[in-house]
């Protein structure tokens, strides 16, 4: 008996902390339910604030598909963001690899001019970049769009901080075996890391894909856009279509929504320094 009043007073004791996770959860998942219910309205129904599903998602659809380049933005945003990542990855991995593991004073000095790197705001950089890729012919082309981003301070910084977790002991038997540097990195680094690149890849495909400015700025051909550049031109006219603007949001929600349910596990593990 006195342990079920236990059980029964503990459980009384949590009703106020349910009550606060479901209403934090419900403020949480709104956004994204009322994204879903106006690409399913018409234009009045959004801004009349209707928060129920309706039946005009094919309609909506219709519009998307005919008045605006819905499937090249995609393919140029998917494009951009997978080379963007896969670069980004193996040139941050690498030089994390070597600052840990074959560091020395010199490049403990120049990690920390990388680190004093991060406190610069990216919209200082943008004229002198912006120049360097015009000069290089990059407008509109993929290698304008990711040479910037291919190694950043922050990836660099995390493979770094993981790589300390990396057996030294491994690195060793893997020498005295016969292998070279490169081939450690490749066959056991990585193998080893995992977990670290799959959230790196999170990171760097979300960055990617929801980047505005910078592609803004170089991608001056309509062809070449993405969808947050899509996004901002279906916004910007005299008249907007909320239903229709509203089912482009969720075409470009999906896709990183997809990603991170799919890596979040190796993303939380990759995050705290995880090595398998």
């Amino acid at each position: 008996m006195t342990e079920k009043k236990n059980r029964s007073m503990i459980q009384r004791r949590l009703i106020p902390t349910y009550i606060f996770l479901i209403i934090v959860a419900f403020i949480s998942v709104f956004p994204f339910y009322w994204m879903i219910s106006a690409a399913t309205n018409t234009s009045f129904d959004v801004a009349g604030g209707r928060i129920l599903p309706g039946t005009y998602l094919l309609q909506n659809f219709k519009n998307l598909i005919s008045g605006y380049d819905l499937w090249d933005a995609m393919g140029n945003s998917f494009l951009y963001a997978i080379v963007q990542t896969v670069l980004a990855m193996l040139v941050c991995s690498l030089a994390g690899f070597g600052f840990e593991l074959y560091h020395d004073k010199g490049k403990d000095m120049v990690f920390t001019i990388l680190l004093l790197a991060m406190m610069i705001p990216g919209v200082a950089t943008m004229i002198p970049l912006f120049k360097m890729v015009s000069r290089m012919g990059l407008l509109n082309s993929v290698w304008g769009f990711i040479l910037p981003a291919i190694s950043t301070p922050f990836l660099i910084m995390m493979f770094r901080q993981n790589s300390r977790n990396f057996p030294r002991e491994v690195m060793e038997a893997a020498r005295i075996d016969g292998l070279t540097e490169i081939r450690i990195f490749f066959q056991m680094y990585i193998p080893m890391m995992k977990s670290t690149y799959a959230a790196a890849a999170v990171i760097t495909f979300m960055n990617a894909w929801n980047a505005y400015l910078w592609p803004k700025v170089i991608m001056t051909d309509s062809t070449a856009q993405t969808m947050p550049m899509l996004i901002a031109n279906m916004a910007s006219g005299y008249t907007t279509d909320y239903g229709v603007l509203m089912l482009g949001v969720l075409f470009c929600s999906i896709p990183t929504m997809v990603i991170f349910f799919v890596l979040q596990k190796q993303f939380a593990e990759g995050i705290t320094g995880a090595v398998k």
